[in-house]
């Protein structure tokens, strides 16, 4: 009888892990489903007391991991028919960052998403899974997808930290597009055009001109509608300063990037970091 009793006590004791249990000490420790699921099924669904026999295990290194922030990282943006596979990746130190197996890492998500689709969150378990354990730190996937138009260019910063991604209609020069790419990593533009800028971000700007020029000695005592004139003859600078196609080309400041890539060509643009 207390043989069949602890054996329904086991039974139930089994049913109450839940998934949702397994999913989150996988997330916390990078350790594979059946290690987790074994390890709650030991301490009863306590997941502290589960990791901590992770820990005794050998498996400390990724139990660990988890409670560590990721503030480091690298991108990796690959081009194909058509495509660009975007995968960011943020690690605890640029000592791994900016480490061979690292970028292998990267290379692989863009690989695994050719063959899976853009699951983040199958990719993540991957990870978890393939890399965790042997690179010894908190790997976390925040970006993971694919960018697809009739041209696309990407580019990633000889840092690893800092990249972009355009999207263009057919005809497009690829080579030029890459370029611009290149542009948008070093200007920083926040809007594609002027047109893209709403009435709300200008009408900030006009009122944080407004108190700048109050402020200054020698504005600040000309009547408020002199200086709301001033500042609208200065909006226009201020849009084609944040926008994309308005902006002078970094490598050849004498003309603007509409002028350099053809107007109308870029659909849309997105400047990444780490």
């Amino acid at each position: 009888m207390k043989f069949l009793n602890r054996f329904y006590l086991l039974i139930i004791e089994n049913m109450a892990i839940t998934a949702a249990q397994v999913k989150e000490l996988r997330e916390r420790t990078g350790i594979g489903m059946m290690e987790c699921k074994k390890a709650l099924t030991e301490s009863d669904g306590d997941m502290d007391l589960a990791i901590e026999g992770l820990r005794k295990k050998g498996l400390a290194k990724a139990a660990k991991k988890a409670d560590r922030e990721a503030f480091e990282g690298g991108i990796e943006i690959t081009i194909e028919d058509g495509k660009a596979y975007v995968v960011t990746v943020a690690c605890e130190t640029d000592f791994l960052a900016i480490s061979d197996k690292f970028k292998a890492m990267l290379k692989d998500l863009v690989k695994f998403m050719k063959e899976n689709g853009a699951d983040i969150e199958k990719a993540q378990e991957f990870v978890n899974s393939d890399y965790a354990l042997e690179l010894g730190e908190n790997l976390v996937i925040k970006d993971f997808r694919i960018v697809e138009a009739p041209v696309v260019a990407g580019y990633v910063h000889s840092n690893g930290k800092l990249a972009s991604v355009l999207s263009a209609k057919e005809g497009t020069d690829a080579e030029k597009l890459k370029q611009v790419a290149m542009h948008v990593t070093a200007a920083n533009p926040e809007y594609l055009s002027p047109d893209d800028i709403s009435d709300e971000i200008v009408e900030k700007e006009k009122n944080l001109q407004l108190e700048i020029m109050k402020n200054d000695p020698k504005m600040g005592n000309k009547p408020e509608q002199v200086l709301v004139k001033i500042i609208e003859g200065k909006m226009g600078k201020f849009k084609s300063e944040i926008s994309l196609l308005e902006q002078g080309f970094v490598m050849d400041p004498s003309k603007k990037v509409k002028d350099f890539i053809g107007e109308g060509n870029i659909s849309a643009f997105e400047r990444i970091t780490i």
